[in-house]
């Protein structure tokens, strides 16, 4: 389980005394927990820890986006290393040809003709790939391909 993985793993930053490392996972450990406890779940699946993972992932990128601006590099380069910590536990994204590979099956596997079959379309994709693949990517590829049909 990941989650277990990444309470080892907390274990082994606090042994080193890697106070970066072991804060950061401390704080995805109550993440995690606070997923739980709304679930009502004792042990989260990893679909679940996946999900608060990329949240985390995508909020890090955010600041780091808007630190670029600032100059603030101590906060760019802390928000790359907790990005980094969060990569070890995901999955590696799809590339763009496997990506068009699954959207080009389910558009066809549905027989999706316009943008107006694009709910159907993105529900079975995003099942298909999970976290594999971001949904703003997603969406955009299969407007694009929708609208040129």
């Amino acid at each position: 389980m990941l989650e277990e993985k990444i309470y080892q793993d907390y274990i082994v930053a606090l042994k080193a005394k890697d106070q970066k490392r072991s804060s950061f996972l401390s704080f995805i450990r109550a993440a995690l927990k606070n997923v739980a406890i709304d679930l009502k779940k004792d042990k989260l699946e990893d679909s679940d820890v996946f999900a608060v993972l990329k949240k985390q992932k995508k909020q890090l990128e955010d600041t780091k986006e808007s630190m670029l601006s600032s100059g603030r590099d101590d906060l760019i380069k802390n928000a790359e290393d907790e990005i980094e910590i969060l990569q070890a536990y995901l999955p590696n994204l799809l590339n763009e040809q496997e990506l068009t590979k699954i959207i080009d099956q389910v558009i066809a596997d549905l027989n999706a003709q316009s943008v107006k079959d694009m709910g159907p379309v993105m529900k079975e994709i995003l099942s298909r790939v999970g976290v594999r693949a971001d949904s703003k990517i997603v969406s955009n590829f299969v407007r694009q391909k929708l609208s040129s049909q």
